[in-house]
């Protein structure tokens, strides 16, 4: 699993999007590399694509909902944490 505290968690996932909601405990920004931690779920990848309330945004706060393209289907519950 990642190092470091959590980011967020995963609330929703769009399977035919490929797109996660995520609830963030931390900050986000496009181009950070994060992972993706759950029972079923361990794999890292690059924010390229992220929006709040259906709007591009490149960086988002704590206490936000952003929606990130994921390369990989996640469930709700997974976490979201900085990768090594």
């Amino acid at each position: 699993m990642g190092e470091g505290k959590q980011i967020g968690k995963v609330t929703h996932f769009f399977d035919r999007l490929s797109v996660a909601v995520i609830s963030l405990n931390g900050g986000l920004k496009l181009g950070d590399r994060v992972q993706f931690h759950g029972p079923h779920t361990d794999f890292q990848q690059e924010i390229t694509s992220m929006q709040v309330e259906h709007e591009a945004v490149e960086k988002a706060k704590k206490g936000k909902e952003v929606a990130i393209k994921v390369d990989q289907p996640v469930r709700k519950g997974d976490t979201l944490h900085p990768a090594e």
